[in-house]
């Protein structure tokens, strides 16, 4: 007799479109195309702190509304022509949510809401969100959560996250060295410096992985190494790690591994204390910091919307 051995915890399972068929569908204009090249070329500049610009990472928590962001950004890319002199604006559209246990995980695995997970669907108006956007001419900015999704989108994304929940992990570090814009890591949800020090030295360097290829089958692939992965401060357990003092330590720590000695400071999370009115306190510190001369401190991340405060998550209208 041969017992049964292999995925007996599945329910379902069902083909996926292809990368190169939603590319098709939806795909890059050369002003997008434009848009992305120089915004990733500039945010690189700015890390290497040949553009002296801050970088500002801007935007809704997570997009559940496709017309709401694109509201957010018709208004969004105005002020970045006003402040284009001091700031480069980057919209903060992420489309996938990591979770702590279980809850809804974002638009790509849930688009209407309703827990019918209809991730086709997802993708799609993901990619003709980043289209859209792209024809507006705002840079996007995501998180990278699902390794397999970069071959969807990533032709119009011009900068990455890596969340604390993910960036110890093998997989994400490998996918961080292959994607073509730069990506930043944040620091372990317990504030470990280190976990994202080692991401970013992994990072940089060459990898072989597997992955899906536009066609929609799986690759072996060979990347170069992500010489633009940086540090995303975001605090953890034991409180912030905005302060100057924190700012130039990790700056040190950077230093000592021959890293980039600059860091992205992001506003929300720990940092703000999950209140989000905190954020403007943390600013406030940040801008001081600057203000006095600091040079460590390359980007903030920032969470805003049309309408203050959490909402409660439901099926769309």
């Amino acid at each position: 007799m041969k017992f049964n051995t292999d995925n007996v915890r599945i329910i379902s399972s069902a083909p996926m479109v292809s990368p190169n068929t939603l590319i098709k569908q939806f795909p890059q204009s050369a002003k997008a195309s434009k848009g992305v090249f120089s915004a990733r070329q500039v945010i690189k500049e700015i890390i290497y702190g040949e553009d002296k610009r801050l970088m500002v990472l801007v935007g809704p928590c997570s997009i559940h509304d496709t017309k709401a962001a694109i509201e957010y950004a018709n208004k969004l890319v105005k002020l970045k022509e006003e402040l284009d002199e001091d700031l480069f604006i980057v919209m903060r559209v992420y489309f996938e949510k990591p979770r702590t246990t279980v809850g809804w995980k974002g638009l790509i695995n849930d688009p209407y809401l309703d827990e019918t997970f209809d991730i086709d669907k997802g993708l799609a108006t993901a990619r003709k969100l980043l289209s859209d956007l792209g024809e507006i001419g705002i840079p996007v900015g995501v998180e990278y959560l699902d390794v397999l999704t970069p071959q969807y989108l990533s032709d119009l994304i011009s900068w990455g996250a890596i969340g604390a929940r993910t960036t110890e992990s093998q997989s994400h570090r490998e996918l961080a060295s292959a994607l073509s814009c730069p990506v930043g890591f944040k620091n372990g949800t317990s504030g470990s410096l280190d976990i994202a020090i080692d991401a970013i030295l992994s990072a940089n360097s060459p990898h072989h992985l597997l992955s899906v290829n536009k066609d929609g089958g799986i690759s072996h692939f060979n990347s170069i190494g992500n010489e633009t992965a940086h540090i995303i401060l975001r605090g953890g357990k034991d409180g912030t790690n905005y302060s100057k003092e924190q700012v130039e330590r990790t700056c040190d720590r950077l230093k000592s591994k021959g890293l980039v000695s600059k860091v992205m400071v992001d506003f929300s999370h720990a940092n703000s204390e999950k209140q989000f009115k905190n954020q403007l306190k943390v600013g406030a510190d940040v801008a001081s910091q600057i203000e006095n001369g600091s040079e460590s401190i390359f980007g903030v991340m920032i969470e805003s919307h049309l309408n203050e405060g959490n909402q409660k998550v439901g099926p769309l209208s």
